[in-house]
C-alpha cells in the first residue's frame, strides 16, 4: 500500500517496509516469485481505502481508528492481504500475539510472494523466539527480485539473528542492508554499537557519523558517541556529545549513566 510509507521509523516501518505500490491483488500467479509485485494483471480492491486510512491513522498513533478501518477493509474484502497484515500489526502493538499470528499468517496464505506480509511474519516470529522460522520468512521476503525495500528484510534478519546470539550472522545481514541502501539509518546504528563492541572505535565513530548525517540523534546514540570519543580520546567530541545528550534526553537512562560515568 501507498499509504504504508507513512508509517513513522521505528518498528512498525521496519515491519511493514516503508513505501508499496497501491493496493492491488493479482488475477492468478504469474508462476514467478514477484507475486503481485510482477503482475501485468491486478485490480484494485474496495477495502483499499479502508487500509489506506488505517495506517495513516497508525501513523499518527490512533490505534482505535486504525483497528476499526483494519477491520472494515477486511469484512469489504476477506481476501486482502495488506489488510490482514494492518490488523496484524495493530493486534501486535495491543498486545495481542496470538491473534497477531493469525493475522499475519493469513497475509502469507493470501499473498504467498508479497515480502511486505513475508518481512511482517519474519518479524512477528523472532519477536516470539522463533529465530530459526522467522528467517525463513525473511529470506522468502528477498527472492522477490521486485521487493522495493530489501534493505528492511535484511536490517530486521540481522536483529533476529543479533538477538539470537548470531552477531556474526547478524553482522552480515546489517552490511548487506547498507550496500542496499547506505544511508538506512537502523543498520548505521546496530554497525556502530556491534563496532563499539569489538573495541573497534574508529570504525564505531565513522558509522556514528553516518548515522548523524541521516537521522536525528537519539540518547541511545548519543551515549554511544560518548563512549566512543572517550575510548579514542577525543574530549571535545565527548563534550559534545554530552552536551546534546543532556540538553535533548535530560531524563533518560543514558543521561543518568553519563552523569554517573563524570561524577568526582
Amino acid at each position: 500500500m501507498r499509504a504504508l510509507a507513512t508509517v513513522l521509523l521505528g518498528f512498525t516501518w521496519l515491519l511493514l517496509g516503508g513505501c508499496q505500490s497501491a493496493a492491488v491483488r493479482p488475477q492468478g500467479d504469474g508462476g514467478d516469485n514477484t507475486g503481485r509485485l510482477g503482475s501485468p494483471v491486478q485490480r484494485t480492491s474496495p477495502g483499499d481505502i479502508y487500509v489506506e486510512l488505517g495506517t495513516a491513522y497508525l501513523a499518527e498513533g490512533r490505534i482505535n481508528e486504525a483497528f476499526v478501518n483494519a477491520r472494515k477493509a477486511i469484512l469489504i474484502d476477506p481476501n486482502l492481504a495488506p489488510a490482514h497484515t494492518l490488523l496484524g500489526v495493530l493486534q501486535q502493538r495491543l498486545g495481542q500475539m496470538d491473534e497477531a499470528g493469525r493475522e499475519f499468517r493469513k497475509a502469507v496464505q493470501l499473498a504467498p510472494h508479497d515480502p511486505y506480509a513475508l518481512n511482517a511474519l519474519g518479524s512477528y516470529l523472532c519477536a516470539q523466539g522463533q529465530s530459526d522460522e522467522g528467517d525463513v520468512y525473511f529470506r522468502r521476503a528477498l527472492q522477490n527480485p521486485l521487493y522495493p525495500t530489501p534493505w528492511v528484510a535484511l536490517h530486521n534478519a540481522g536483529s533476529c539473528e543479533e538477538k539470537a546470539g548470531k552477531t556474526g550472522a547478524a553482522e552480515k545481514d546489517y552490511r548487506a542492508a547498507l550496500q542496499r541502501n547506505p544511508r538506512f539509518a537502523p543498520s548505521l546504528l546496530r554497525m556502530a554499537q556491534l563496532s563499539f563492541a569489538q573495541d573497534n572505535y574508529l570504525s564505531a565513530r565513522a558509522y556514528l557519523q553516518r548515522y548523524a548525517a541521516v537521522a536525528p540523534h537519539t540518547a541511545e546514540s548519543l551515549w554511544l558517541g560518548v563512549r566512543t570519543e572517550k575510548q579514542l580520546g577525543d574530549r571535545n567530541q565527548m563534550a559534545s556529545y554530552a552536551v546534546k545528550l543532556r540538553n535533548r534526553f535530560p531524563d533518560s537512562d543514558q543521561a543518568k549513566l553519563l552523569e554517573a560515568m563524570i561524577r568526582p
